[in-house]
């Protein structure tokens, strides 16, 4: 079979740390081109990895690079509306990492591209790619817990990068919401089936920062009653990260970070947690299953997940979550 060659954009701490170790254990995939505008960076990591075309400027690399099918985007988010257009436009596939974008009207504007040019968009939720988080989805799907009707996330943890933008709203979009938020966003929505969004409520705080929020709480209710709660955080004084994802449903519960399952048959309740080994790389291995995913539905073996479609969903409830903060009052999203 032939591999999937692949371009890389953006080389900072996602790509070094996850992306590229992920790509060299998949053996369907040729990474062919990295570019990153830091052109000694991308001559160091290109080396690193036995990479032939190294580039600082994506027009050039999409230009000289018809072999590639597929891009990779891992740059600031303020340029994932202007990279993923360029990408997709050129006839390449693309997986941008989380968020797709910093608003509701910059994601829609990628979706649309990669609808017009019918080529693959997907976004980088990898979590939905952990091991116990596909467990756990599993019970649902089976039935397990019945209607669900309350999910419980949670993500605290200091933050990701250390970088100038990271904190900037203009560049970054958000704070620890669009850092951490988007993703237990995300698993929950995907979790319920993605029902109708009623209202949003969100609260941010500003503790060790000006422009972009570092603690967030937010509530969720769906047309169907069913509601989710996400408590994210930079800033919280505790000893140490915590993430969660508690499922709630009228026969049965779930939860991680242990998994753990419980069903209520007659009268009693029952755990039905599977015995699974401890996965203590449950992170790094869930880039290596959503990149599988990624080749898997280029090469049109399987449906897409984390599509951009998804991703639409969860931005509309993003801005709605900054609108919500920022006046004080529960948003209805029509």
């Amino acid at each position: 079979m032939d591999k999937l060659k692949i371009g890389i954009l953006g080389l900072g701490g996602v790509a070094q740390v996850m992306h590229l170790p992920a790509l060299t254990k998949v053996d369907t995939v040729e990474i062919t081109a990295v570019c990153d505008r830091d052109f000694q960076k991308a001559k160091v990591i290109g080396n690193k990895y036995g990479v032939k075309k190294i580039y600082k400027d994506l027009d050039l690399m999409l230009k000289e690079c018809e072999e590639v099918n597929s891009v990779i985007i891992c740059t600031p988010t303020e340029y994932h509306e202007e990279h993923a257009i360029k990408c997709l436009s050129a006839g390449k596939n693309v997986l941008v990492e989380k968020p797709l974008a910093r608003n509701f009207k910059e994601a829609q504007k990628i979706v649309e591209i990669a609808e017009k040019e019918n080529k693959i968009l997907m976004v980088g939720m990898n979590h939905r790619f952990r091991g116990d988080v596909m467990l756990q989805r599993s019970f649902i799907l089976a039935g397990e817990m019945g209607n669900l009707f309350y999910i419980k996330t949670g993500w605290l943890k200091t933050q990701s990068s250390n970088t100038r933008w990271f904190t900037e709203k203009d560049k970054s979009g958000g704070g620890v919401f669009l850092d951490n938020g988007v993703v237990m966003l995300d698993l929950g929505m995907w979790m319920f089936g993605f029902p109708q969004v009623h209202s949003v409520t969100g609260i941010n705080y500003f503790h060790n920062t000006k422009s972009v929020e570092d603690s967030n709480f937010t509530l969720v209710r769906f047309k169907n009653n069913a509601c989710l709660t996400i408590e994210v955080s930079w800033s919280f004084l505790r000893g140490a990260e915590f993430y969660y994802c508690n499922i709630y449903g009228d026969k049965g519960s779930s939860s991680i970070n242990p998994l753990r399952v419980f069903k209520k048959m007659d009268t009693e309740l029952y755990e039905i947690t599977p015995k699974t080994k401890k996965d203590t790389g449950a992170i790094k291995s869930s880039f290596e299953y959503q990149l599988k995913h990624f080749v898997g539905a280029v090469k049109g073996h399987h449906k897409l997940l984390s599509s951009g479609k998804d991703a639409l969903k969860v931005m509309q409830v993003v801005d709605a979550v900054y609108k919500s903060a920022k006046i004080g009052k529960e948003i209805i999203l029509k």
